[in-house]
This record gives structure tokens, C-alpha cells and sequence, in this order.
């Protein structure tokens, strides 16, 4: 529902801030790695989610895209809600967590308080399939697409195809196109193979 939250910081402690908006002011939940970039700002932006309970909206607020990626990465893992995965990020980097997920690091992950045995391995197994299929940076970088069959391939994935069959079908939709496709008519052209 909300990509971001920019305005003036009037609050801020270890868990969370108070960011001054158009005249509201949102409470929201954060990392230590958040509370750590936000040392001597007056005006922010934070990336922002928004979780949805019958009892409770709840923000949460990343200083970078990257750790709103990871984050939701990390609760679509069985038996890590949002309060564990913004444990799981006051506890070690960005970087360390993906690092760890893909050398399966098991007893570096359980070290982070909530995380037990078997949700390491769980969180190891399940990030490890999403990483082999997107590629090795998925979780933390945003993608930098240079060209229309880049940005097409990524928006395949996105759907829920394999990059493999994606790409694939991209060739196909360049090599029957007669003039330089855009990234819409090359989508356009592979979901018809797809």
C-alpha cells in the first residue's frame, strides 16, 4: 500500500520513529541497521510496509530499498513474522544475512534471537531456491535494467515464470519482431509463447 514515507523525523529511538508527513505523523517500526543510517537526519525517506492484522495496522520503515526487499523475503518464510525479520536485520547486516543464506550458514543465523535450529535451516532452504532462481543479489539490490529485454525478463520472473523458460520465450519475441520492440510489446509478444 505505501512505497515510502518522506518528511521531517520528529521522533526517533532504537525501534522506532515518528515521521512527519503532509500533517500526520506515522509511527513507524524499524531496524537497528535503520536506526543506525538515520543518526543526524531531520528529514527522511523510508521505504515502508505495511502489515494488516484484525487487531493492529502496523508500518515498518527501511532506510534502503534493499532491506525492504530481504525483509519481505524473510517473512514469506514459514514461522517468521514481521517482528522476527526486523529481528533478524537489528542483529546483522543486510549483507551478512544474504552472505549467510547462501553459504548456508546455519549457526551464524541461529545466533539471532528468536531463530532456532530449524527455522535457520527452513529460512536457508526456502531464500536459497529464490536466490538460484533470480540470481545471487536479488535479495538486498535492486535490479539496474539497461535494456527493453532486461526489464522484460525481470517483469517475467516477477509473474512467476522461471528465468529460463522467461528468457526463452524474450528470444523468440525479438527474433519474430521486425522493428525494435519496447519493453511492452516484448512482454506482450512472450506471454502469447508462455
Amino acid at each position: 500500500m505505501y512505497a515510502y514515507i518522506q518528511g521531517k523525523l520528529t521522533f526517533k529511538c532504537p525501534t522506532y520513529v515518528v515521521i512527519e508527513a503532509a500533517g500526520i505523523g506515522y509511527h513507524i517500526n524499524i531496524s537497528l541497521n535503520t536506526y543506525a543510517a538515520l543518526q543526524d537526519k531531520e528529514e527522511c525517506k523510508l521505504f515502508a510496509w505495511l502489515h494488516v492484522k484484525e487487531d493492529a495496522h502496523t508500518l515498518y520503515g527501511f532506510f534502503e530499498e534493499g532491506e525492504k526487499r530481504l525483509f519481505l523475503h524473510l517473512i514469506s518464510v514459514s514461522g517468521i513474522g514481521p517482528n522476527t525479520g526486523r529481528m533478524i536485520l537489528s542483529s546483522i547486516t543486510p549483507a551478512e544475512i544474504q552472505t549467510a543464506i547462501v553459504q548456508g550458514d546455519v549457526p551464524l543465523i541461529q545466533r539471532i534471537k528468536g531463530i532456532g535450529p530449524k527455522s535457520a535451516q527452513r529460512m536457508i532452504l526456502e531464500l536459497q531456491d529464490k536466490l538460484k532462481k533470480e540470481g545471487p543479489d536479488t535479495l538486498i539490490s535492486m535490479p539496474l535494467h539497461t535494456t527493453a529485454k532486461e526489464e522484460a525478463l525481470s517483469a517475467l520472473v516477477m509473474l512467476g515464470f522461471t528465468k529460463n523458460v522467461a528468457e526463452k520465450a524474450i528470444d523468440l519475441a525479438i527474433k519474430s519482431g521486425n522493428e525494435t520492440l519496447s519493453v511492452e510489446q516484448l512482454i506482450k509478444i512472450a506471454l502469447k509463447s508462455l
